[in-house]
């Protein structure tokens, strides 16, 4: 078995692609074979055309993506998925996405790994959705206003809140990415703050009124510590270089 298999195959099996159910168009796993050794791997948190682009044009062999190539579902290659394509084997670059499966992994997830940068730890898993429990719950005893700032200073990013909920926090969630649309769900569980990605426009007056610190910290923000983790992990073990390609959004 050559390296990129075998690489495939690990992830595959810690990460239990085949046993957690994601979105249609998640499809996890390897999504595009590359050259069968691999030198150089990659981490991004999306397959977009500049960042695939960029990963050839950096001799990257393997790219690890939170967010793969095929969000559309069925679709023509053409237009900008043709480029990403055409990029990638052009150059012999393999792509490999995982999306829930890395989200909640206990050591590669984005869940853990967000909430150990902000000084959290030993969460225990809630939210269930499709059987599976999607973010981390927290115990506490902090001050709404000195969270803000230590979100704001690991994440090196500007960070939104409804302010909701108590400026004194004991029961904190969370979710890295899009999950604002689940504040309503959160709060039933007795969570007092909740730390996601994003939101769309009425959860913020839902966060209000259902008396939760809704705080909105980046959905790309949230989401560069699983694929760095990943890729770091698997540098190490099968002996490869390792680059992330920084593409942030904003947003």
């Amino acid at each position: 078995m050559h390296k990129l298999d075998k690489i495939v195959a690990y992830l595959d099996q810690e990460l239990k692609i085949k046993q957690i159910p994601d979105y249609p168009g998640a499809i996890n796993g390897l999504q595009l074979r590359g050259k069968k050794n691999i030198n150089k791997v990659g981490a991004a948190v999306d397959a977009t055309l500049p960042v695939i682009q960029e990963a050839a044009k950096e001799s990257i062999d393997l790219l690890l993506v939170h967010h793969g190539l095929f969000w559309g579902g069925a679709q023509r290659i053409d237009g900008a998925l043709y480029k990403k394509i055409k990029t990638a084997m052009d150059s012999g670059m393999a792509i490999y996405s995982s999306h829930i499966p890395l989200d909640i992994h206990n050591k590669f997830g984005n869940n853990v790994l967000f909430a150990k940068s902000i000084g959290l730890t030993k969460g225990i898993p809630f939210l269930d959705w499709q059987g599976i429990n999607t973010g981390l719950r927290f115990d506490v005893e902090m001050n709404r206003s000195n969270l803000l700032k230590k979100i704001e200073k690991t994440l090196q990013n500007k960070i939104h809140i409804a302010p909701g909920g108590p400026a004194k926090i004991k029961k904190l969630g969370v979710i890295t990415g899009g999950a604002g649309t689940y504040v309503d769900v959160v709060a039933k569980e007795g969570i007092d703050t909740f730390i996601t990605g994003e939101g769309q426009h009425h959860t913020f007056t839902m966060a209000e009124e259902l008396g939760v610190n809704l705080i909105y910290a980046g959905h790309y923000a949230t989401e560069t510590f699983g694929v760095t983790s990943l890729a770091n992990h698997l540098a190490k073990k099968y002996k490869l270089k390792k680059q992330f390609i920084h593409h942030p959004t904003g947003l």
